[in-house]
């Protein structure tokens, strides 16, 4: 049974050991070296200053996978969207685990007062179109040979979920930390 949680800075490693595969074997993310352990660890430290880091974790406490959200664009107008991310190890996909963050990760952004979810995907992991079309995500729009990994120039497409009604006085959106 899978149960979610916060990351800690003690899932840093286990965090890296299920990104690291999608590094340095595909296209899903365009980073190609594998951050430090310190660097991984700032970038959870950051994000959880005003947002989710969820992991999902097996009967036996091991980390399956992990999504976060994080500020779409710094500027002010952008406040109410966010940018999400989803990693799951490669055995556990197709076994509801990705769902299940998600549907945390969702809950969690609605109830800071997020409006827009974004999500960016390499347009030929097909995979993760399909799965975020089933959460609810639409396209809207792709963006021709932007990334160039292994030696090819690769397209993005991004997707878009609504959570929340665009309101003509928009309340501020409440930082993760401050939540109930």
């Amino acid at each position: 049974m899978i149960k979610i949680r916060q990351a800690t800075e003690n899932d840093v490693q286990e965090l890296l050991d299920i990104y690291a595969p999608y590094i340095l074997n595909t296209t899903i993310t365009f980073e190609d070296v594998i951050p430090t352990v310190e660097d991984f660890k700032k970038r959870i430290h950051n994000i959880l200053e005003n947002f989710p880091y969820l992991v999902a974790v097996d009967d036996n406490n091991k980390i399956r996978g992990y999504a976060y959200a994080h500020a779409y664009k710094p500027r002010a107008a952008y406040a109410w969207t966010v940018e999400t991310s989803i990693y799951v190890e490669r055995e556990y996909e197709g076994h509801g685990v990705g769902t299940t963050l998600y549907q945390y990760l969702e809950n969690t952004l609605k109830r800071q007062g997020v409006v827009n979810l974004m999500a960016c995907i390499t347009e030929e992991n097909t995979n993760s179109v399909k799965f975020h079309e089933k959460c609810g995500y639409e396209k809207v729009g792709t963006f021709k040979k932007v990334g160039f990994k292994f030696n090819r120039w690769l397209d993005i497409v991004w997707m878009q979920k609504t959570l929340n009604p665009r309101l003509e006085k928009m309340e501020k959106v409440i930082s993760f930390n401050k939540l109930d």
